[in-house]
């Protein structure tokens, strides 16, 4: 198989036909080519719509099929569904195209995608610009977070942040040229096989978030970097199966996905000083914006339940120190 295309689904099962029909037509002049759509156990009769859905919309069914997983495990696990399914298949696919259930690939999307990694063998992943459906780009092209990075991000100032530009995570402005980034956001990435197998797959303590981050960072130690392909456009509604935009608490998955990444990729002592770095800078910045009586951007309560989230991690681990100790 050429090229296995996935699309996970939440809760969002006509969104995500959508995005199945949008895929199929970028995908039609690849040969060796299918769609797996992964039901992230919706619970909300979400198979039943997508069963439906695929087989109203007339596909091949060789080449679009329907994956029920399991459990909700998050974004890592439900892809891994597919992925480890693929891998030890008779046919191994060469490609791997994550898509989110909210992404639309404009006709040429994939195939573009397809081919830059055909053209660059040393490239592991490659991804799509984004923009929203009101054609406005989204920021999906990123530098791996660092002490620096939450210095910058908990400031929230202009005058820091351009002094810390070099660390600062999103890149800005946008890329207007293809390039090499740190990570991408997995709304539309493909990944070579090769990534998998000498990698591993996405690493599922991350429930959301930061998965991709960890995932790209890996395949760079290994050798596999990671490309911002502009030429690839890809419609992104953005955090539809998530309710990000609309969050009115920090969920606490976000939070366990942050403190996960730091602890794993730099040891428990830099993720300490990575929320101690955040914690005073994002003070100063609450202080000014009280000041100066302007909204706080975060959501109701961010800053109370990072502080609790820092501190039962703080305690738990003192707990597991003494005890230890003790044995």
């Amino acid at each position: 198989m050429k090229l296995l295309t996935i699309v996970l689904n939440y809760r969002t099962p006509e969104m995500t036909l959508e995005a199945v029909k949008a895929a199929y037509r970028a995908m039609s002049g690849i040969d060796s080519a299918k769609i797996v759509v992964v039901d992230n156990d919706s619970q909300d009769g979400s198979p039943a719509i997508l069963k439906r859905g695929l087989m109203e919309g007339g596909y091949d069914p060789e080449r679009v099929e329907l994956l029920l997983s399991p459990q909700n495990g998050g974004f890592g696990a439900g892809n891994n569904l597919a992925i480890r399914r693929a891998l030890t298949s008779n046919d191994p696919p060469d490609f791997f195209y994550i898509l989110n259930s909210d992404a639309f690939p404009a006709e040429d999307a994939v195939k573009i995608l397809l081919d830059f990694l055909e053209n660059h063998p040393e490239v592991g992943i490659a991804g799509s610009f984004i923009h929203g459906v009101d054609g406005v780009p989204h920021e999906t092209a990123f530098r791996f977070p660092t002490i620096w990075s939450e210095i910058e991000g908990g400031l929230g100032l202009g005058i820091v942040s351009r002094l810390l530009q070099r660390w600062r995570v999103p890149i800005t402005p946008i890329p207007s040229k293809s390039c090499q980034v740190d990570w991408l956001a997995g709304a539309s990435m493909m990944i070579r096989r090769a990534v998998f197998e000498d990698v591993g797959l996405f690493d599922e303590t991350f429930f959301l978030y930061f998965e991709e981050t960890d995932f790209c960072r890996r395949a760079l130690l290994a050798g596999w970097p990671t490309w911002y392909v502009v030429e690839s456009r890809v419609e992104h509604v953005g955090s539809a199966s998530t309710g990000m935009k609309t969050w009115k608490r920090i969920p606490p998955y976000w939070l366990d996905s942050r403190a996960h990444y730091f602890f794993k990729n730099h040891g428990p002592l830099y993720l300490l000083a990575a929320d101690l770095a955040f914690t005073l800078t994002h003070a100063t910045f609450r202080l000014r914006r009280r000041i100066q009586k302007k909204a706080d951007p975060y959501p109701p309560g961010f800053y109370q339940d990072f502080l609790k989230h820092m501190g039962k991690r703080m305690l738990r681990t003192l707990i597991q120190g003494v005890a230890s100790m003790e044995g």
